[in-house]
């Protein structure tokens, strides 16, 4: 009897789910539930298992020369046991930029078999400004130019109330020109620099060179030079540009130009000059254009201004953004040379092309000045070209809409606080360079 009753059991049981029933093993003798809780077992889904399942392979087409494969193309509907039928790609009768599909980089006509390393706005290149260094045979001097420092320190050369002018302007930036709790960093570092243009160029009463200047904004630029036996080119929007009618003054003399052949550039070995740098094969060799056509009435770059937050998908650290001044800097001067001297290399420029930079977060000042001896970059030696760069230079230390409070201490008052007034000089000065 009781074997029978097990198999009866045994065959009840089997009718149950696993996943819902109960497991009898926790149950008593007498059929009361033991010590031990009574618990459903529960299956999990499958994306929550620690194995995943292998892919399923694709079936092999296997086609036999000689031999039409028979499909279901001409009943026009699905037939089980028939191949999928393979049609040519449509072509329209006409042209629709929508569904164009580019040839093969090898079938264009611009192809080369020789890259081309290509520095754009967003480039980050790794090793920063000694890479921009090396990529254009510049010496980089760290600090700023006396001489341009002391155009500032001149009474006639300064507005009047100029600390409170420019206090207010930095107040309008982070405080008056918003209603936000905070205002975006792209917002007020860009209202903050045109508030400063502003500033500058109210000195034009009492220079009249400043009329002769106009700002230029997204123009694109185009510079190409070989560096070894590799090829370079520069192209794309570096931002606002101080173009002149009137070239800016040489910063060196002759003799500290042939001096600079001495220089020996930084390396950064074992990590390659072209890192970080788009690699295309489809280019133009000759590609110069400084974004303006010939009759342009300001065809010479005076000074460039860079925003660390132009681009809200691409942000740069500091190094790179300094990075960045110094290749759109060395691309205006050497787009500029390849026009006025041709683009065969020249050795020595019968007069260097000087541009400035000035690079801003908003607070963080960058600045740089730029003179391009040179043409011929293919080799390490010879002369060189040079740059001054002040970097990391604060305008102010903090501009708060509400006190900064910890532990019932005002540790930062709101308001703003910390004005440096010899970093709007070190502007004002680059900004009187060749009007002064």
């Amino acid at each position: 009897m009781l074997p029978e009753a097990t198999r009866y059991l045994k065959a009840t049981v089997s009718l149950f789910s696993p996943n819902v029933f109960l497991n009898a093993s926790k149950l008593s003798a007498h059929g009361a539930p033991s010590s031990l809780q009574t618990r459903r077992n529960l299956r999990v889904s499958r994306c929550l298992a620690a194995r995943i399942p292998p892919q399923k392979k694709p079936r092999e087409k296997v086609e036999i020369p000689g031999l039409d494969m028979v499909t279901y193309g001409d009943r026009m509907h699905y037939v089980p046991g028939l191949a999928k039928p393979v049609f040519p790609p449509w072509e329209m009768s006409f042209k629709d930029p929508r569904y164009y599909r580019s040839p093969p980089a090898q079938e264009m006509a611009l192809y080369k078999d020789k890259p081309c390393y290509v520095f754009n706005q967003r480039t980050s290149i790794l090793e920063g400004v000694r890479q921009a260094a090396w990529l254009t045979k510049t010496h980089v001097r760290p600090g700023p130019l006396p001489h341009l420092i002391s155009l500032a320190a001149k009474p006639e050369n300064q507005l009047p109330d100029q600390d409170e002018r420019v206090q207010n302007a930095i107040k309008h930036s982070r405080f008056w020109d918003t209603t936000e709790p905070r205002p975006r960093k792209e917002k007020y570092s860009n209202t903050l620099l045109l508030n400063l243009l502003h500033l500058c160029g109210s000195l034009q009463l009492t220079h009249p060179a400043v009329g002769r200047r106009i700002l230029a904004e997204n123009y694109s630029l185009a510079a190409t030079w070989k560096r070894g036996e590799d090829l370079f080119q520069i192209r794309g929007r570096n931002g606002l540009l101080h173009c002149s009618m009137d070239p800016l003054p040489r910063i060196c003399g002759e003799q500290e130009v042939l001096e600079t052949s001495d220089q020996v550039l930084e390396s950064f070995y074992p990590v390659s000059p072209t890192i970080d740098l788009q690699q295309v094969s489809v280019y133009k060799e000759e590609m110069n254009c400084t974004g303006f056509k010939g009759e342009y009435p300001y065809p010479h770059a005076h000074t460039l201004y860079f925003l660390e937050t132009s681009d809200p998908n691409c942000q740069l650290h500091p190094e790179q953004f300094r990075a960045k001044m110094i290749m759109f800097t060395f691309g205006n001067a050497l787009a500029r040379a390849h026009k006025l001297y041709g683009t065969q290399p020249q050795s020595l420029l019968e007069r260097p092309i000087t541009v400035q930079a000035v690079g801003t977060n908003g607070r963080i000042f960058q600045f740089l000045v730029f003179q391009l001896n040179t043409t011929d970059l293919s080799g390490d030696d010879g002369i060189k070209n040079q740059a001054w760069l002040d970097e990391d230079v604060e305008l102010y230390d903090f501009a708060k809409v509400r006190p900064f409070i910890k532990r019932k201490e005002v540790k930062v008052p709101a308001g703003l606080a910390g004005y440096k007034p010899e970093t709007f000089s070190k502007f004002l000065a680059l900004f009187l360079h060749g009007a002064a």
